[in-house]
């Protein structure tokens, strides 16, 4: 699991309504927007001298006799389709620096709103939904600005020609376009159903793919299969929805399309009769038929179909709900000096579940530095989880700091093949820059200078196969330090460092100025180093410092007598270790705090401070007593 920054700022990622946000957008890429202009201008030309010319090559060449100037026309309507070509392939340069940041942008807002609310439907959003809008938005805007500028320059043409081919080309012109906005709307509501639709098809047959085997195991794949089938079915139902509402695009299409023609066909002997050249007529014609006609099918097939998707999928990927999907309560953040607070938590896989722990409370000042122990598989990632927001409790509350000043730092540390420095400095996302310097600054304290130097330094190539568990783990300790998060959650990220480079690390986190440390400990020496200890025991926790624990928790002795026996630096017997227990035996021999593993035959040792432990089977006893 990679790092992750996670987000909570007042229970939504920040966000926009996109009737505000795809204006600003637009804005800030005016110049783009003009350059886009000024190409189509250049490519639309050709629409109206195409028809223009057509009409002067008939008139004033063909009909009369000259067939030199006819001829000479149409060469100059040629060469109007060769600039019209150039136009063109400059237009995509343009289309395309317009497209791909918006692209960019929905990918940062998907994957920001997956670290906060993850759900099935993020992996719909960003391998469907942002392609979606990417495509849709490029063809949307060659479409549009095509039919601005070509239905321009055609009515344009027709004005030139004779101003009374407007009364037969305008009225139902509108009139089609009216009808095709109204639809818009319908439309894009059964467009959204059926995107809908397809995320849960792709939640559903997610957590079906992740199942399998318990699936199999229950006898379930019937209830499965039947409701995956029913996500299937409501898709079907929601695109014969969208289908019956394009019938209007049709409808819409033969209208302002198709219905000029016919009328032009129709009204030819009276607009004959009234001053039309016949040169005017056939250019009327190639107006519709050659500029008008697939200018509007372009847009109406564009807007109708991708321009609909377009819309809502730019709403559903921009529009952040108020609270996370899986009914969570809105985040809040701890109250002033303290950097997390945990207030009657408790968590469970599912609904069905035994808890986790249960009615957790938990305060972590600022500038604290805590260390979380218990046995494995009792909860040290989850909580480590809830801290950072990747996870909501069942009940209770937790207060976290917004999402730039959390980071957890998990036990599979995550790097990319790329420059050392972009390795690092990913997670610095406050404007800061900074210097190398900082950044071999950094590594210094961290532990992992001669690690950056053999790599060659901060241009240096790093390839993620190349490197050990432990190199990789340093790299993102270095990453964390770097970021501008003063919470950093280290969920055992120091396992594959030997004692001395873990304490050297946990040393330099907990020294940063103003940072708070959270620390689920691999070895037993991190919790001698914080300055509380929290123990897990399955569903209830207790803490203090490392003395009052030794103490008051029977676990904690357990624990400290199970661990490898080290200091607080790391190093091994750096102090004496104590009897699990109290003594009691008469002959000053106890029980070793057992780890109630198969095989544990509880083992002895002497009372009083021991400098080692003998292990099972060294005393050679094969006896009735199991060869302890």
């Amino acid at each position: 699991m990679p790092e992750a920054v996670t987000d909570g700022r007042h229970g939504t990622v920040p966000g926009e309504p996109l009737r505000r946000s795809g204006p600003r957008f637009l804005i800030r890429r005016r110049q783009v927007l003009g350059r886009l202009a000024g190409w189509s201008l250049v490519e639309s030309a050709q629409t109206f001298l195409f028809g223009f010319a057509l009409a002067r090559a008939l008139d004033d060449g063909f009909l009369r006799g000259a067939p030199a100037v006819g001829i000479g026309w149409l060469a100059a309507a040629a060469v109007c389709v060769g600039a019209g070509a150039y136009g063109t392939a400059r237009v995509y340069g343009a289309v395309a620096d317009l497209v791909e940041p918006l692209r960019d942008s929905l990918v940062r807002k998907v994957v920001r709103r997956a670290l906060y609310a993850p759900d099935g439907a993020a992996v719909s959003r960003l391998t469907h939904q942002v392609e979606i809008a990417r495509d849709t938005f490029a063809g949307l805007v060659l479409v549009s600005r095509s039919f601005v500028f070509v239905t321009a320059g055609a009515l344009i043409g027709l004005c030139s020609l004779a101003p009374v081919l407007l009364l037969l080309v305008l009225p139902p012109l509108l009139l089609g376009l009216a009808l095709f906005g109204w639809a818009l709307r319908p439309m894009a509501r059964r467009q959204e159903t059926f995107l809908a639709a397809d995320e849960a098809i792709a939640a559903e047959t997610g957590a079906a793919l992740g199942g399998l085997r318990d699936i199999t195991a229950a006898g379930a794949e019937r209830t499965v299969a039947d409701a995956t089938g029913e996500r299937f079915d409501a898709e079907q139902r929601a695109s014969a929805a969208l289908a019956r509402w394009s019938m209007c695009r049709v409808l819409a299409l033969g209208i302002s399309g198709r219905l000029p023609i016919v009328l032009l066909l129709l009204g030819a002997p009276w607009l004959l009769g009234r001053g039309v050249t016949p040169g005017a007529l056939v250019g009327a014609l190639a107006y519709l038929t050659q500029s008008l006609l697939p200018a509007l099918q372009s847009l109406m097939h564009g807007l109708g179909t991708s321009g609909t998707r377009l819309g809502v999928v730019l709403r559903r990927l921009t529009a952040e709900p108020a609270t996370r999907p899986d009914g969570a309560r809105p985040h809040r953040t701890p109250h002033r000096g303290t950097a997390v607070e945990l207030s009657g938590v408790t968590f469970a896989y599912g609904p069905h579940a035994d808890p986790v722990f249960r009615d957790l409370d938990l305060s972590v000042p600022d500038g604290g530095h805590l260390a979380i122990v218990g046995p494995s598989g009792i909860g040290k990632s989850t909580l480590a989880g809830l801290v950072a927001g990747l996870l909501e409790p069942g009940s209770g509350e937790v207060r976290r700091p917004a999402v730039a000043d959390r980071v957890l730092v998990p036990q599979e540390a995550y790097v990319f093949s790329g420059t050392v420095r972009e390795n690092v400095r990913y997670l610095c996302t406050d404007g800061r820059d900074g210097s190398d310097a900082d950044l071999l600054a950094a590594a210094e304290k961290i532990g992992a200078g001669a690690l950056l130097a053999r790599l060659g330094g901060p241009d240096g190539t790093l390839v993620p196969s190349e490197l050990s568990a432990g190199e990789r783990q340093l790299i993102a300790l270095v990453r964390a330090y770097l970021a501008p998060a003063p919470l950093v959650v280290l969920d055992e990220a120091t396992c594959h460092l030997d004692p001395a480079a873990e304490a050297r690390a946990e040393r330099a986190f907990a020294a940063r100025p103003g940072g708070t440390l959270i620390v689920v400990a691999h070895r037993i020496s991190s919790a001698l180093r914080a300055d509380r200890v929290l123990v897990m025991d399955g569903t209830h926790a207790r803490t203090g410092r490392h003395g009052d624990l030794l103490r008051r928790s029977a676990l904690y002795r357990e624990l400290t007598g199970g661990w490898a026996h080290e200091g607080p630096d790391g190093a091994a017997g750096a102090a004496p270790l104590q009897p699990a227990f109290p003594a009691r035996d008469a002959d000053g021999v106890d029980a070793v705090a057992g780890s109630r593993l198969a095989g544990d035959g509880g083992h002895v040792v002497a009372h009083g401070p021991g400098r080692q432990m003998q292990d099972a089977g060294d005393l050679g006893d094969r006896g009735a007593l199991g060869g302890q």
